[in-house]
């Protein structure tokens, strides 16, 4: 892992910490956004997890493909699983982890 993959914020209080950790858990990473937009902790965590939910909504259409569909979709579902898991810890150390190609995304946001 790269230096700058991690990146350590201010102590992070427990209203920033909540606010932050419900953007790993599907819509429910609209809250953060939409209340938090001054806390440059919670909006780094909260790009990110609006491209995880982004990524599991675009997984659900694509069991309409025949054959190949239903593979990318459990495929997706754990990755973005292990993903969210991965940010809901990066949360709990008071840590921001650019996730691979998806922070730099967020990042554009």
């Amino acid at each position: 892992m790269a230096q700058g993959d991690w990146k350590v914020f201010r102590k992070v209080g427990g209203a920033s910490q909540i606010l932050a950790s419900l953007s790993y858990l599907g819509i429910l990473t609209l809250v953060p956004l939409i209340f938090a937009r001054n806390d440059t902790y919670v909006q780094f965590h909260a790009r990110q997890g609006v491209l995880i939910w982004v990524w599991e909504v675009l997984a659900i259409y694509s069991l309409a493909l025949p054959g190949i569909g239903k593979i990318f979709f459990q495929t997706s579902s754990l990755l973005c699983f292990i993903l969210s898991i991965i940010g809901l810890f990066s949360v709990l150390l008071g840590r921001a982890w650019k996730i691979p190609y998806i922070g730099t995304l967020a990042q554009k946001l």
